[in-house]
């Protein structure tokens, strides 16, 4: 039988990878000239007996949505570009 705990780390729902993804994505945010000011985890969702940690990826300014917004068009354009071959 499986254990919460267990359950919790094949799931990669654990506070550990959580706080991972979490850097994860700021890095990268970080490599495309983005910050999330208030990207962090949400502290709700890590409570309780089986938590289900999410990443809260917070409030910005105008000129950061549309920051994220034009890499992200751009990554899809690329991975376009990509199947398209």
């Amino acid at each position: 039988m499986a254990t919460k705990d267990s359950r919790r780390r094949t799931t990669g729902e654990g506070l550990g990878d959580a706080e991972r993804a979490r850097d994860e994505l700021s890095n990268a945010l970080k490599a495309a000239g983005v910050k999330l000011p208030s990207l962090s985890l949400d502290a709700v969702s890590s409570a309780g007996s089986a938590p289900r940690v999410l990443i809260d990826l917070g409030r910005c300014n105008v000129a950061t949505a549309r920051a994220l917004a034009a890499v992200l068009r751009l990554q899809g354009a690329e991975h376009r570009q990509e199947t398209a071959r």
